[in-house]
């Protein structure tokens, strides 16, 4: 279905049939299609959806891979004709493609962004906080991973066009210097004009006493010594990107001292409360907004069941690597000055003093272990997954460290260090840290190979220098050695909570957290900002084993009795006779991608070993089933690596065959088909393959298979239905 607009094409809508439970799948790769084939049309066109009933999808075209669908939601819930209805809402629509739509640059890589439902949300009531005389203050709360920068561009670009505020002034404020450069990139991409950045405190001064309008980026710390009042004019909008740390101490006085009757907008993903000073981002921002305190909130389990971001699983290393419990507990977790953490920086002063934790973290005989460690558990785990990793040292002479010991393990080009140059760094007698130095332009060019999975590096060591900011969906692995708590370590670690799918459609099942510090240990006290939150969402992988060993035990079990003690083709049979009905088919291929991811993490453990012939059988039951019942859906993309070459690896071990073969379509075929010794079930839909195959290869010179197909695929379908005339 496709939706004009003065007779242009502006969305279209790809409909699959309620009971094809895999229908967004198939529906997804016609977009491609669609993208292949008629490119010129997909320029015109901005938007699609695609649906089955049960769940309704967006995007922005040119975006054809599962993680940029978005789930549509009614916030007053409904059915499937409200959703529809809500979506397709005149207002509502050209809001979203007039507002909803921006082209972004990350890495110079240019792309085409549409806003999720609780972004256009969060900007809706960011304009109504900026009408209302009455409310000078309001927090947007939305996890980490969920696109507060894209809801930040869109907000100012909405104040900045709002008529009624006659010519505003909005200031973008942000933390680092990467992410002012980064939100210039993105603001210009996005087509908003008379942008200035303030390259310095003297000029930050100069355009709020000339009273600009238009745009500022700027960063905190170029409000020091601001002259009070030096902007009364109540039409000026801060919007403060990490606003739980930005916003903090005598800046946040000189800020609000200069411009005190501006509004002023916080966003954080990981918000403090009256936990250090009995100050905290609720004070700061959310006193307009009794009794929770912001303005609107985006949750850590909403943005995990949209897809937005996928869950957080760790695990603690050997304990021969972690570092003594009582030494990290007395010089980190049980200090008072570490409540409350909001910024690395801040945590690096911390760690400064621990003198004791620091020598033992970098000691010489620890850091050849972890180093030995992590290549192998790399090499092991991550790397044929085919993802990347992060090592997080505690400090940068340890990334150095860490560098020089890998490079003994790994080849050089797997891993690169990045962070910041320090005059200090000429006489450090252990090792030369000017040896990692990346001029800016290397930097970036490492940054953007980090992103795609075919090239190198594939490690990335770093201590404070891309623990914000940086989001590659690749990132799978944080090889943690770096004490970190509440909100520090929450940033940190949703590095890696990015979706990711690859070409072939292999998706990433979750991020993974390898703690080799200790920190874990106690999660609860780690992530203190906000237990409820948290709990349920970051998961020991000994919660994983636990899964996996119920779900073998049960509902493995039952599926594996099919083929037990039978011969090859008795074993077949009886599979492809208990999936004749749909409902159980989709109740077993939901059951096997949850058993596949989690194996897919867990693997190699020697825990998994009793279970390595079971899950064998399992995967390849899998694959028949999908071969003959769906013949439209690849199913290597639907098998995790792991599990796939565990296929390879058993294919003569188990009872359950591979699927079965084409017959080739002659006039011997009948005849041939009848002398095999298989069941008359398989030969049906070897048969049907046969023909598939046929009507692939000749049907533009011979139309009249077309037909043929059609009623080899009735055929298929009663026996679907148990009518037994078939044969």
């Amino acid at each position: 279905m496709v939706f004009l607009v003065n007779g242009i094409p502006v969305f279209f809508v790809e409909a699959k049939a309620a009971h094809k439970k895999e229908g967004i799948t198939e529906a997804l790769d016609q977009i491609r299609r669609y993208h292949r084939e008629c490119p010129e049309l997909l320029a015109v066109l901005q938007l699609y959806a695609l649906t089955h009933i049960i769940r309704y999808y967006y995007s922005a075209t040119w975006n054809i891979s599962k993680k940029t669908l978005f789930n549509w939601k009614d916030e007053a819930g409904g059915d499937y004709e409200t959703l529809v209805k809500m979506f397709c809402d005149r207002k509502r629509f050209l809001t979203l493609l007039t507002d909803g739509i921006l082209f972004t640059r990350q890495d110079e890589e240019l792309k085409k962004v549409v806003l999720r439902q609780h972004q256009m949300r969060a900007v809706d009531k960011l304009l109504g906080r900026a009408r209302d005389p009455g409310k000078k203050r309001g927090l947007v709360w939305h996890t980490q991973g969920s696109g507060k920068t894209y809801t930040m561009i869109v907000a100012a670009q909405k104040i900045l066009r709002e008529p009624v505020f006659e010519s505003p002034t909005v200031i973008l404020l942000v933390g680092r210097n990467e992410l002012e450069t980064q939100l210039f990139g993105n603001l210009t991409a996005a087509g908003i004009g008379n942008v200035e950045v303030a390259e310095s405190k003297r000029e930050l001064q100069k355009l709020l006493a000339a009273d600009h309008r238009g745009l500022i980026v700027s960063m905190i710390h170029k409000f020091e010594g601001m002259p009070e009042k030096i902007n009364t004019r109540d039409t000026i909008f801060i919007l403060v990107d990490e606003a739980h740390r930005t916003t903090t101490g005598t800046l946040g006085n000189y800020l609000m001292g200069a411009l005190p009757n501006a509004t002023y907008i916080g966003f954080t993903g990981t918000p403090i409360d009256k936990i250090a000073y009995g100050q905290g981002t609720f004070i700061t921002f959310g006193r307009d907004d009794p009794p929770h305190g912001y303005l609107d909130r985006y949750r850590i389990a909403e943005s995990i069941s949209d897809g937005t971001t996928v869950p957080l699983h760790y695990t603690l290393a050997p304990n021969d690597l972690l570092v003594d419990r009582r030494t990290l507990e007395t010089e980190f977790i049980d200090i008072a000055g570490t409540e409350g953490i909001s910024d690395v920086a801040e945590l690096n002063k911390v760690l400064e003093k621990a003198v004791n934790l620091r020598n033992m973290m970098k000691s010489p005989e620890r850091v050849p272990k972890v180093a030995r460690f992590v290549a192998e558990h790399f090499r092991s785990n991550v790397e044929p997954m085919g993802y990347k990793a992060f090592l997080v040292a505690v400090d940068r002479e340890a990334c150095a460290l860490y560098k020089k010991e890998l490079d003994t393990l790994l080849p050089p080009e797997y891993s690169e260090v990045v962070y910041s140059p320090n005059p200090r760094d000429e006489g450090n007698e252990r090792i030369d840290l000017r040896t990692y130095y990346h001029a800016e332009d290397e930097e970036k060019r490492i940054r953007k190979a980090f992103r795609s999975p075919e090239k190198n590096p594939k490690i990335l060591i770093v201590t404070e220098k891309l623990l914000t900011g940086f989001d590659p969906p690749v990132l799978y692995c944080m090889y943690l050695d770096k004490p970190m708590r509440d909100h520090v370590l929450l940033q940190a670690i949703a590095r890696v909570n990015r979706p990711y799918e690859d070409e072939v459609g292999h998706r990433k099942p979750a991020g993974f957290v390898l703690d080799i510090v200790g920190i874990f240990n106690n999660l609860k006290k780690a992530l203190a900002f906000d237990s409820s939150d948290i709990e349920g969402i970051v998961s020991d992988l000994e919660v994983l084993k636990a899964r996996f060993s119920r779900l073998m035990a049960q509902e493995a079990q039952q599926y594996l009795a099919l083929a037990k003690g039978k011969t090859r083709d008795k074993a077949v049979e009886a599979v492809l006779e208990y999936f004749l009905a749909e409902e159980i088919r989709h109740t077993f291929y939901a059951f096997f991608h949850e058993l596949s991811d989690i194996y897919e993490i867990l693997s190699p453990d020697a825990y998994l070993r009793p279970y390595i012939d079971d899950v064998d059988n399992l995967a390849k039951m899998y694959r028949m089933v999908r071969e003959n019942f769906d013949p439209g859906i690849s199913v290597d993309r639907e098998f995790s690596r792991k599990v796939a070459r565990l296929v390879q690896d058993h294919t003569l071990s188990s009872e359950i065959g591979a699927p079965g073969g084409i017959y080739e379509i002659n006039d011997k075929v009948l005849r041939y088909i009848e002398e095999q010794p298989v069941s008359d079930i398989e030969k049906v839909f070897n048969l049907s393959k046969g023909i598939a195959h046929l009507v692939r290869k000749h049907t533009e010179d011979s139309p009249y298979l077309l037909s043929i197909s059609e009623k080899a695929d009735a055929v298929i379908q009663l026996y679907k239905d148990r009518q037994k005339t078939t044969q």
